[in-house]
């Protein structure tokens, strides 16, 4: 006898930060180096990747407002994204069959291009995502992560008694 497959466990699914503790103005320092500043990105990226997403797509949804057919195709081709990709925690059933999460994201990513191509609007998407991009490096540099002592700075950097950090 086989034994059953191993279970793969959940989808990994984006999670949305509450938003003040986004927006925190007391979590917000300058870094002390090119680095900090990369380590930086990366740990609030990791954390705030909901959040990113949905500042870069409201960014998209904006540029898009003078074209109304375009913005209602990609409103639905999101909500495909939304409903078919991130929101599920078990595999999809269509037919009685599962189908594979490869799959769904190769189709999501055919139709999202396609849509790209028809209606030509490539030069919004670069701009929009650029924007975003540049957004989420000014945030994400300048927020310090909760876990600033797993820096590696951390071994330079002091708790002061306000709670916030200091060079030594």
């Amino acid at each position: 006898m086989s034994s059953p497959p191993p279970d793969a466990g959940p989808i990994a699914a984006v999670t949305v930060r509450p938003w003040p503790l986004f927006i925190d103005t007391a979590a917000l320092s300058l870094p002390i180096s090119f680095s900090d500043a990369t380590y930086r990105i990366n740990k609030n990226l990791r954390y705030f990747a909901g959040n990113y997403v949905l500042i870069i797509l409201f960014i998209l949804l904006i540029t898009l407002i003078l074209r109304p057919i375009s913005l209602v195709l990609f409103l639905t081709i999101f909500a495909g994204w939304i409903y078919l990709y991130f929101s599920r925690n078990e595999p999809l059933d269509l037919f009685g069959f599962d189908v594979d999460d490869r799959f769904v994201l190769g189709f999501l990513s055919l139709v999202t291009v396609v849509a790209l191509l028809v209606f030509k609007i490539w030069t919004n998407v670069v701009v929009s995502i650029g924007f975003g991009i540049v957004i989420l490096c000014v945030h994400g540099a300048l927020r310090a992560p909760e876990d600033q002592e797993d820096s590696p700075y951390g071994a330079l950097l002091s708790e002061s008694p306000r709670g916030d950090y200091t060079i030594v």
